[in-house]
């Protein structure tokens, strides 16, 4: 038993540098990661501002402005309700990176769905895309009950 502590010992400590190595370049790869997107920051700082949820009366200047309403959720929830003039482009749809390319870059858009999280992810993507002029609608009850009109 007692030639068996010190290598018991010796193991552990091994196992705990190795595991303290680990996470040591875990962190490192990290920060190189944000290190290397410090090429790009400016593409990517207008995508996630974006992602901010608007307020009802920004949605609604947008869309008297002329933006077009995009609802991200799927098409039972948009038979369900939906707002005037939207168009169903569901975002878990396998085919929601064509729809969108097809779209025109140079308009302005309003994506909602339910809560306004699919409708941040959404814009992320479309934000990929090339499309610059996006707004996070948020949840379809909040803007109905805004009083821009359902269909």
């Amino acid at each position: 038993m007692r030639g068996t502590t010190p290598t018991h010992h010796r193991r552990t400590t091994w196992l705990g540098l190795a595991a303290a190595l680990v996470l040591v370049l875990l962190a490192a790869s990290g920060c190189g990661g944000s290190d290397s997107s410090d090429e790009a920051p400016q593409s990517q700082a207008p995508a996630a501002a974006s992602t901010a949820i608007a307020e009802p009366s920004a949605v609604q200047k947008a869309v008297a402005d002329g933006a077009e309403l995009i609802d991200v959720r799927t098409p039972e929830e948009f038979d369900a309700g939906h707002l005037r003039g939207a168009q169903n482009i569901d975002l878990s749809a396998p085919d929601f990176d064509e729809r969108i390319g097809a779209l025109d870059k140079a308009a302005s858009y309003v994506i909602y769905c339910a809560s306004g999280n699919r409708a941040g992810a959404a814009i992320q993507v479309m934000s990929d895309h090339g499309f610059d002029d996006l707004i996070n609608g948020g949840g379809f009850e909040d803007l109905a009950a805004s009083g821009l009109p359902t269909g």
